[in-house]
């Protein structure tokens, strides 16, 4: 059976695929089509969206308010900090700017988008405070590596994190040395961002190789069906793939129900193996 959710603490179980908006709201002409791609995202069940300050500079953001208004309480939510404003004042300015743009009065998760100028310590107070403020409801990081994780377990109320996010797709599986081990040891799930690969050489090679057409084929799935289905099928790790418009976004959902075989996934291994040492997090 194909996995269909991921857990999060409170015995939350959230919806093993979500819906990414990077690049949303950079072209006014695109903005009707991103909402409409976002809504048939929440029909289909990708009811987790995740967004930023930085996309579009808030535009996708203000993108992901038109699509849920009327439909907040439909949604699972997440938005992301810049480091230089992850502490302090600014954290608080910044998280109300973008509950501002989203129409909402609350995130249910909010995340440090990277490690910058804010030591940890006064994120995870700034965190603690806009929960006590009932601004956000969770918090975690995102492109933090294994090492910036045992940094912020050292610190006590750092353990309140209940995610991380990070690069993750068939292509690029360095966290599998050491980051997502201890993830799923610690019980900490996993938010794979551009799960289909960046557009670019490595998604073309992705996307053309004969190996993931050949196990898409005796599937009776996409290719890209195929590539999310091999994220999801990690324990622990949830897909949060941008679809720009409604055929795209039902292509992700129906990726919910596949479930590859054991022989495609030792296939896909072989065809792009793990790296056997550590290796830089890769970010994009």
């Amino acid at each position: 059976m194909a996995k269909q959710s991921v857990i999060f603490p409170e015995a939350l179980a959230l919806p093993a695929i979500g819906q990414g908006t990077w690049y949303m709201g950079e072209q006014a002409h695109q903005q009707r089509a991103e909402v409409a791609a976002l809504q048939a995202g929440i029909d289909a069940g990708l009811t987790l969206i995740d967004t930023a300050e930085m996309y579009a500079e808030g535009g996708a953001e203000r993108v992901v308010g038109e699509a849920i208004r009327g439909r907040r309480d439909e949604v699972f939510l997440v938005s992301k900090v810049y480091p230089w404003n992850a502490g302090g004042q600014k954290a608080i300015a910044a998280c109300e700017a973008s509950l501002k743009r989203l129409g909402t009065d609350a995130l249910d998760l909010y995340l440090l988008h990277w490690r910058g100028p804010f030591a940890l310590e006064e994120t995870v107070a700034a965190m603690h405070t806009l929960i006590q403020q009932g601004k956000i409801r969770r918090w975690g990081v995102s492109n933090l590596d294994y090492d910036d994780m045992q940094a912020l377990w050292q610190l006590g109320a750092g353990r309140e994190c209940v995610t991380d996010q990070v690069l993750y797709h068939l292509g690029s599986r360095g966290i599998e040395y050491d980051l997502l081990p201890w993830c799923q040891q610690e019980q900490i799930p996993v938010m794979a961002y551009c799960p289909l690969a960046q557009a670019g050489r490595l998604r073309q090679e992705l996307m053309s190789d004969p190996v993931v057409k050949d196990v898409a084929h005796q599937h009776n799935a996409s290719v890209a069906q195929v590539l999310l289905a091999w994220v999801i099928s990690h324990r622990g790790v949830m897909a949060i793939p941008k679809a720009g418009s409604v055929e795209h976004v039902r292509e992700n959902a129906a990726a919910l129900a596949l479930t590859l075989s054991d022989e495609a996934l030792a296939r896909l291994d072989r065809a792009f193996p793990a790296p056997g040492r550590k290796t830089p997090l890769d970010v994009v």
